[in-house]
């Protein structure tokens, strides 16, 4: 279940960062809709990580749509497999 709570509650900010644990944000809201999340840095590297690697792959993926694709025997000649 989300952990939503109002940005007011950062007056008492241990309480609202002893909610924050791995895998479960807490999202704040500011006039009743959600405005921020405040997440493990774990969780915050994690997700970094996926986007720049799903980011990569994209890439890849369209050089392969555009440049065609390379075969497994032009991997093994370049790399002395």
């Amino acid at each position: 279940m989300s952990n939503i709570r109002p940005v007011s509650d950062l007056r008492n900010y241990i309480d609202v960062l002893n909610a924050c644990r791995e895998e479960a944000p807490v999202y704040l809201t500011k006039k009743g809709r959600g405005k921020y999340v405040l997440m493990d840095i774990e969780d915050y590297e994690k997700i970094k990580a996926t986007l720049k690697l799903m980011a990569h792959i994209e890439e890849g993926e369209k050089s392969a749509r555009e440049d065609g694709w390379i075969s497994m025997e032009d991997i093994e000649s370049t790399f002395g497999l």
